[in-house]
């Protein structure tokens, strides 16, 4: 009898295992990454033609969060390497995102609970990476190496303004990394040196909770930089970094900008007067950043845009040509950030038709589709 119990308990841990490392992880993916369900869309041929002589850049996708291998095709989540060369991007920024709050919202959240800890585990990550941020964040840039390996020629991770260049000119995808919030940095100023050697050039201050850098947008102080925070944003300008604002708090958008003259990126957001979502800084505080030069991506999900629909997006581009100028706006799409949207990145021209459809100029849609964020990178990039 008891050598029965014993095999039915070890039968049950063999299949509590295989659920949580095999079966969980794949479904949890699907179901956060979800692609709505929609008709294959109808494109004009004036839009087809327009998009295929596009460079497509966005600036921000949480890709390497997730298990699939991305050199691969999958069915679920939002991109892929095949589905962005479909999509015809020519860069793309991938965040890596080391700590979610259990209470996910854009309201308020603390920081005492952490709901990537069991997706790394479930995802087999290294066991350095289940109680570090910075090894998550070293582990996410070690996957966009592997991807460029496995890429066979067709994806470049990008360190310097003259890989760009020459990513560019051979019609190779690249990608830039970027870490979304500087949690990860642990409180050391050290890290940020280890997350620059691992390929970073794009440091988020902020995600969903208050760090030792200062204020999320969505925490509880609202409160601005902190001293350690003062010290990453000057390391970062130093080591020409590109400084993200997108989850931080009012009060350190503006300590950031009165700190330096080096332009900011909003990389996934919305805009309060298209959207009125807590998820969007208020409007005078967009064209604060645009007036030093930033660039605001438009993200393709309801709380950045309130409806994810290709036309909604659309408007709240053009919102943001009309607010900022069109030198200022570029796509920001937050795919496979844990968001439903209503195509993935190989159904981007999409987009362009709206854009078309609701009548901006095929100059400003080159710009925002993906030309904005190409000169912001060359320009701001490391030598």
């Amino acid at each position: 009898m008891v050598r029965i119990l014993f095999g039915g308990f070890i039968a049950l841990l063999v299949v509590a295992a295989f659920v949580f490392f095999v079966i969980l992880p794949p479904r949890v993916d699907a179901d956060l990454n979800a692609v709505i369900a929609h008709e294959p869309y109808s494109i004009s041929e004036e839009a087809k033609d327009l998009h295929e002589s596009l460079r497509v850049a966005d600036l921000h996708a949480d890709t390497l969060l997730w298990l699939r291998n991305p050199a691969k095709r999958h069915d679920r989540g939002q991109t892929d390497l095949p589905r962005f060369l479909e999509g015809g991007f020519a860069l793309q920024v991938f965040s890596a995102v080391t700590k979610t709050p259990s209470n996910l919202n854009y309201d308020e959240n603390d920081s005492n609970s952490d709901d990537i800890t069991l997706l790394a585990i479930a995802q087999r990550w290294p066991m350095r990476t289940w109680g570090s941020l910075a090894e998550r964040a070293l582990f996410q840039a070690s996957r966009l190496e592997r991807l460029e390996e496995d890429a066979e020629g067709r994806f470049k991770f990008i360190r310097t303004k003259n890989e760009l260049e020459q990513a560019l000119e051979s019609g190779v995808f690249a990608g830039v990394m970027a870490a979304e919030g500087a949690h990860p940095l642990e409180g050391e100023l050290a890290n940020l040196d280890r997350l620059y050697d691992a390929g970073y050039r794009v440091l988020g201050l902020q995600h969903f909770f208050d760090n030792e850098v200062g204020g999320s947008l969505h925490g509880r102080a609202g409160a601005g930089l902190t001293p350690f925070g003062r010290d990453v944003v000057d390391y970062a300008v130093q080591k020409s970094m590109i400084i993200d604002v997108a989850h931080s708090s009012e009060a350190v958008v503006r300590d950031v900008l009165a700190r330096t003259d080096r332009p900011l990126i909003v990389s996934h957001t919305g805009f309060r007067g298209h959207c009125d979502s807590a998820r969007n800084i208020p409007d005078a505080l967009m064209k604060e950043i645009a007036a030093e030069g930033g660039l605001i991506g438009v993200g393709f999900w309801d709380g950045a845009v309130c409806d994810p629909s290709p036309s909604s997006i659309a408007a709240a581009i053009i919102y943001g040509v009309e607010l900022l100028g069109p030198a200022h706006v570029a796509l920001g799409s937050d795919f496979d950030g844990s968001v439903e949207t209503m195509f993935d990145a190989s159904e981007v021209a999409v987009l362009t038709d709206a854009l078309l459809q609701a009548g901006l100029d095929e100059q400003t849609i080159r710009m925002v589709m993906g030309e904005n964020t190409i000169r912001f990178f060359l320009e701001n990039l490391p030598e």
